[in-house]
């Protein structure tokens, strides 16, 4: 039956007799559905390198911004899927969050089948596609309910950590699937190659025939069966601890809409008022630190006036913003998975971007526009970095339970320090050399081992969670510090697309070295500090 009445897994008589089984069901259906969604999230990083191969009439800034779009839209969903579990249950939400995705997948697939297609449609399938970066909250949330409390740290690790191999599924399925026509005459027609491009086995020589459509459509592949498994194969959870109130699917259909409706609304208001006006923005200039500031709170208040239950759920949950570890975490959040998936996002296209093209100066000027023939290519080697920084990040926990989550948190911190100092060098060096690949390898290292501190962090922060707030509180907070980090997808890429248009690229991981830094110097202050509130060595 799909719908649970009674879910008793702490008492381990019910959990051996069917307990296990079903949780177990729900888990393995749920890594795939949230692998998809990091998958169709991240996917304009790939996307966005192969649209400059082809020679697509968009800038490389205009570019970094698609990936932008989904990164800020993917964060600000994850506020309202945070409630999505308690008011309409895990079986509909799955189902509906997970069927949502074949939207930009189909839409992505047209759009890119002609270069001429307008910008503010690849900019509409960027905003569709941050479905996949809410659906992470909801996700995490269902699974917590199915298991007990000593098992959940592994079932959630699992849940998040396969589903974090997303991005790195991606970057390496995407590439593949770009050079055959997978979906015969119903993918359309294939598009010739400007620039060489490349795959996880080697590179592509420009004049290559590619099906760059196939990027939105494969996903296809695992979506439409996905959904029929997750209808007849997971469960509601319809008890009072869970879901109180469970209505039919059509009505919690509806209450799921109306609360994406929201964090859409305000995604796409903030952007209007970020992107200049060349790119269908605003052209205001309005500081996107102040703009990610008001769209975090509008979507927080705008959630507070849905009417009856929606509300009352909402108000016990808001309890955690009174806390000041709240912020605190949150901040330490977005150094750890937020810069995670920030570099996911710019990565690929910042290795096409420095190293692709020869920088020479033409009577006095420095060109930045002469294809680099000796070029590493980006789709070879990109997948690399998330896939470390996704595989390492139950070894921060694990390190974590034995030396402390606060001072593992603190030397990642340095290391991310010295190494984005260090990359921003090569950066500079690369950018400003007719042979920038002869920069390649220190500077790819480097990233390997911003990724490989970025992982471990984000285990060390889980694990100081888990210490810090009291068990009511500690879902919610985790919740709301995963959401604010997800912004990281949003602003690393916005950032590194200001910085390459002003022929500065490493004045952005200057930025962040800073960003870094201040990190270090909370996390000391108020958990490693023997008199600090929190000591949590």
């Amino acid at each position: 039956m799909s719908d649970l009445k009674q879910w008793e897994p702490e008492q381990e008589a019910f959990w051996e007799s069917r307990g296990k089984a079903i949780a177990n069901r729900n888990l393995w259906i749920s890594i795939p559905s949230l692998l998809c969604g990091f998958a169709v999230w991240m996917q304009w990083s790939i996307i966005t390198v192969q649209m400059l191969n082809l020679g697509f009439p968009y800038q490389a800034g205009d570019l970094f911004s698609l990936t932008a779009i989904a990164g800020l839209t993917g964060a600000t969903l994850r506020i309202p899927a945070s409630f999505f579990i308690r008011l309409c249950g895990g079986r509909y939400t799955i189902f509906l969050t997970t069927s949502l995705l074949m939207l930009p997948a189909i839409g992505t697939g047209i759009a890119l089948q002609d270069q001429s297609t307008p910008f503010w449609v690849f900019q509409l399938m960027a905003l569709l596609s941050g479905i996949g970066g809410g659906n992470f909250a909801a996700s995490m949330s269902n699974i917590s309910f199915f298991y007990p409390k000593k098992q959940q740290g592994l079932a959630l690790g699992l849940n998040a950590g396969l589903g974090n191999f997303g991005v790195t599924t991606m970057q390496i399925l995407v590439p593949l699937f770009m050079t055959f026509g997978a979906f015969g005459v119903l993918g359309g027609d294939s598009m010739i190659l400007k620039s060489a491009s490349g795959t996880l086995i080697g590179s592509i020589p420009a004049g290559t025939e590619t099906w760059i459509q196939n990027a939105g459509f494969v996903w296809l592949l695992l979506l439409v069966p996905l959904a029929f498994a997750i209808w007849f194969g997971m469960n509601n959870i319809n008890t009072p601890e869970v879901t109180p109130n469970l209505n039919g699917p059509a009505r919690s259909f509806s209450v799921i809409i109306a609360m994406m409706l929201i964090g859409f609304a305000t995604s796409a208001l903030g952007l209007w008022l970020i992107l200049p006006a060349n790119v269908n923005g605003s052209g205001f200039g309005v500081p996107k630190e102040l703009v990610l500031v008001l769209v975090l709170f509008a979507t927080v208040m705008l959630l507070k006036f849905l009417p009856g239950a929606i509300r009352a759920s909402l108000d016990r949950q808001y309890k955690i913003f009174n806390n000041k570890h709240t912020w605190v975490m949150s901040v330490l959040y977005v150094m750890t998975f937020g810069s995670f998936i920030g570099f996911s996002a710019a990565f690929p296209l910042s290795i096409q971007v420095i190293f692709g093209f020869s920088h020479v100066e033409v009577n006095g000027v420095m060109t930045h526009t002469t294809v680099n023939p000796n070029a590493p290519s980006a789709l070879t080697y990109a997948w690399i970095a998330p896939f470390i920084g996704a595989l390492i990040r139950p070894v921060g926990g694990w390190i974590s339970d034995r030396l402390g989550g606060a001072l593992v948190t603190q030397i990642c911190a340095v290391c991310m320090v010295v190494l984005s100092v260090v990359a921003a060098w090569y950066m500079q060096q690369a950018y400003q050399s007719a042979t920038p690949e002869e920069y390649f390898v220190p500077f790819f290292l480097i990233f390997l081992g911003l990724f490989a501190a970025s992982g471990i962090g984000n285990g060390s922060t889980f694990r100081s969670i888990a210490n810090i707030f009291p068990k009511e509180q500690a879902g919610p907070a985790l919740g709301w510090t995963s959401a604010v980090a997800g912004y990281g997808a949003f602003y690393i890429p916005q950032v590194f697309g200001e910085q390459i248009k002003a022929a500065t690229p490493e004045y952005a991981m200057v930025g962040v070295a800073v960003f870094y830094a201040v990190c270090a110097v909370v996390n000391w202050w108020f958990y490693l500090r023997k008199s600090g509130e929190f000591y949590n060595p």
